[in-house]
């Protein structure tokens, strides 16, 4: 019976485990320093704007709104890719540009709307 019980919990948390790692927000998230190729940061950076408009932390009028060509730019730990999106139909005319940051391999950093 106690092999039983511990086999049960083992195969539980080998399947809970497979489970955690496979949600949707690991696209993502990458391991190492091999810098990410500039249409996958896109992606990314398109991913987390909708994210955030679900949120609500963006108005909707963001969903359609492209990001430019993405920089790289000396961050606080080294070199990060540096996205900015302009929309000028943003009510607040202080936050009509809005900027995403992510490391060189492509892991979200911040964003916000003073590009610092």
């Amino acid at each position: 019976m106690k092999t039983y019980l511990i086999t049960a919990s083992l195969l539980c948390a080998t399947v809970g485990a497979t489970t955690a790692l496979a949600d949707d927000g690991s696209k993502c998230h990458f391991h190492g320093a091999k810098p990410a190729a500039e249409t996958q940061v896109l992606g990314c950076a398109n991913e987390r704007k909708a994210t955030l408009i679900k949120q609500g932390k963006l108005e909707t009028s963001w969903k359609d709104v492209k990001p430019g060509k993405p920089e790289q730019v000396d961050g606080k730990k080294g070199k990060e890719w540096k996205l900015t999106f302009k929309n000028p139909a943003a009510t607040d005319k202080a936050k009509e540009t809005l900027y995403m940051f992510y490391t060189l391999p492509g892991n979200f950093v911040a964003a916000n709307h003073t590009g610092q």
